[in-house]
Formats: structure tokens, C-alpha cells, sequence
């Protein structure tokens, strides 16, 4: 299995090598280029359809190791659907209910090809809890939800393509721990697509993925996790999937909160996300990156050993874990709730670095 994965990978960031500079050169022809301005962090064009060379290397990957498996193609239905949905936003700019719209539908083309979650495992006693008619709005609400969390931390040169990539590998590593090799193979096929990629975007960026990127990565992460992780009978398969897409999905929280509390619209842009606030107490752009890479490999290390440990252990080390991470947001003032800055543009998520401060 490991050296089908390992081809896979490697065929995979081949396709995005290549396309990846071909997308540089024809964005601009094209008109798909994102404009400096003065919230911006560019100061030059810069093409924005990344996430193409990403869908390609995939696409690539996919139909060369597992063209007929009626996984592979649902995922690779709702994956077109959502890289055009990004792909117009990208272009047009398109109002972020419409861009919902497109997301919710991707959602609901995987669940009628048969995808979706059926029950969970209850990590105190491991029994699987039957989700019943809740299967289909909850599916939709993870798929859309980590779609949007992928996209809101698209700020930086490199950021979500690296935490994206990082986040494969490690579903890769534990689905294949967990006797999922075609979630295991999906994983790093979209783990070598996205490093592909990343060798154009980590800064100083010669490409940015644009929403059809961020909201591919979170889309295939989200379904990744939901046919492997989450339907395990091992009794912490639930918590493993958050644990593992931690960096996106408590940067969204919290974003979401400090929106309701100072009553801003849940969809309005500010600039009080990890990589602000990292930057705010003097971390150069680079050194930002590599700091939420860091912390990215400590959340993937500890959903890998939650599979060894037994019940308490694990409790233990989940523990420590949100003990950590509670003393870090506090430490950079993330819990504090209060909006330091805000972008009067009002938007589902960032769409790269465009949207930085």
C-alpha cells in the first residue's frame, strides 16, 4: 500500500509542478490576477487561480491509482463543483450567500453519491451512536463548515497550503493505522498536489491559490476526514478529525465569536486571526508561517498518538493539549474578544494574502 501512496504522491506534485507555472503565465492573459490596494500585503499583480494546478494534480493522482471506485468519483463530482464555485468568486467576486449556495450543493452532490456520515463513536464508552435523519444536515454543515475554516486562514504566503498539506499527511498516516488505505491514498494524493503548489506559493508567493484553492483543500479535508476518521469504531475516531484540522477550525471559532459579540456580521473580515495576531507582536510574514507550522505538527503528532493510547491516557493528553492551546490564545489575545482591526469589505473568508493586514 505505502509505495501505490508513495506514486501517487509523487505523480500528484508532478502534475501541480508543472501546470503550476503554466497558470503564472496564462493568469494574467486571462484577467485573473488580484490587484494591490491598501489592506492588501502584495504590491504587484498577482495570479490568483492556484488552486487549479492543486485540482489538477489531484484530478491526476485520482484517476491513475483509483479511476473507478465510486468514492473517487463522488469526491471528484463535489470537488468540480466547488473548484468552480472558488474559481467564479475569483473572478467576479461573487456575494458570499451565493458562494454558500455553490458550497452547500457540492455538500449535497457527495451525500447523494454516498458519502456521508452515518454514525459516530461515542469516546467514553466507544459505542457508535446512530445520527439517524440528522446524517445528511450534518454532513453538509462539516463539509461546509471546514470548507470555510480552509478558506479563513488563506491570509499568508504559503499558510493554508502548507497547514492543508500538513493536515493530509496526517489523515493519511492515520487512516492507514485505521485499515482505510483509499482514504490513505486520497490523503496524500492531496497532500502531494498541494506541496506541488506550495513551491510557487511560500513567500515570497509567485501565485496565490484564490477561494477555488482554499475552499478545495478544506472541501477534500472534510470528506477525507468524514470517510475515514470519523466512521471508525475506535473510541476517539470523532475527536481525531479536529483535532488534526485544529489551526483552521479554532481560528474560525473564535472568529465567529468575537463577530456575535461585537455584533458584526459573521461573514465581515477582520484582522484578529492566529496569523495577525502573530504578526502583530513582530513576527516577520516568513517566520509567522513556519510558527503555525509548527503549532500545525503538534496537533497532527497528538491526533497520531490518540490512536495508541488507551481511554484515559488519551484524556490526558487532550488535556494537555487544550490546556496549551488555551494559554497560547490567551497569551496572544485572541480570547480577549475585541476586534483590533476590521476590513470594511464584507466577505464569506479571505481569499489569500490579498486579505492580509
Amino acid at each position: 500500500m505505502w509505495l501505490t501512496i508513495a506514486m501517487a504522491f509523487g505523480l500528484a506534485c508532478g502534475v501541480s509542478l508543472i501546470v503550476t507555472p503554466l497558470l503564472i503565465y496564462l493568469a494574467p492573459k486571462l484577467g485573473a490576477v488580484d490587484l494591490p490596494n491598501q489592506r492588501k500585503v502584495h504590491t504587484g499583480l498577482m495570479p490568483c487561480i492556484g488552486g487549479g494546478a492543486i485540482y489538477l494534480g489531484f484530478v491526476a493522482g485520482t484517476l491513475a491509482i483509483a479511476p473507478t471506485r465510486a468514492e473517487s468519483l463522488a469526491f471528484l463530482l463535489g470537488g468540480t463543483i466547488i473548484l468552480v464555485v472558488g474559481l467564479i468568486d475569483d473572478l467576479y467576486d461573487i456575494s458570499p450567500y451565493l458562494k454558500l449556495a455553490g458550497q452547500i450543493l457540492a455538500a449535497l452532490s457527495v451525500v447523494y453519491l454516498g458519502i456521508q456520515v452515518d454514525f459516530v463513536t461515542n469516546p467514553f464508552n466507544g459505542e457508535a451512536v446512530s445520527l439517524g435523519i440528522l446524517a445528511v444536515p450534518l454532513t453538509v454543515f462539516w463539509i461546509v463548515g471546514v470548507t470555510n475554516a480552509m478558506n479563513l486562514i488563506d491570509g499568508l504566503d504559503g499558510l493554508a497550503a502548507g497547514v492543508a498539506a500538513l493536515a493530509a499527511v496526517t489523515m493519511g498516516i492515520v487512516a492507514g493505522q485505521q485499515g482505510q488505505p483509499l482514504v490513505a491514498l486520497g490523503a496524500f494524493i492531496l497532500a502531494g498536489s498541494t506541496v506541488g503548489f506550495l513551491r510557487y506559493n511560500f513567500h515570497p508567493a509567485r501565485i496565490f491559490m484564490g477561494d477555488s484553492g482554499a475552499m478545495f483543500l478544506g472541501f477534500s479535508l472534510a470528506i477525507f476526514a468524514m470517510m475515514g476518521l470519523t466512521k471508525s469504531t475506535t473510541a476517539f475516531s470523532l475527536i481525531i478529525p479536529f483535532v488534526i484540522l485544529g489551526i483552521p477550525l479554532l481560528d474560525t471559532f473564535f472568529a465567529i465569536v468575537r463577530r456575535a459579540v461585537n455584533r458584526r456580521p459573521v461573514f465581515a473580515a477582520d484582522r484578529d486571526h492566529l496569523h495577525h495576531r502573530l504578526l502583530a507582536i513582530g513576527l516577520s510574514h516568513q517566520s509567522t508561517v513556519l510558527v503555525i507550522y509548527a503549532i500545525s505538527v503538534v496537533y497532527g503528532a497528538t491526533a497520531i498518538a490518540l490512536t495508541w493510547f488507551t481511554t484515559p491516557q488519551a484524556f490526558m493528553v487532550l488535556g494537555v493539549l487544550s490546556a496549551g492551546t488555551i494559554a497560547g490564545a490567551s497569551k496572544l489575545g485572541i480570547l480577549d474578544l475585541k476586534l483590533t482591526g476590521s476590513d470594511s469589505k464584507t466577505t464569506m473568508s479571505s481569499s489569500g494574502p490579498n486579505h492580509s493586514a
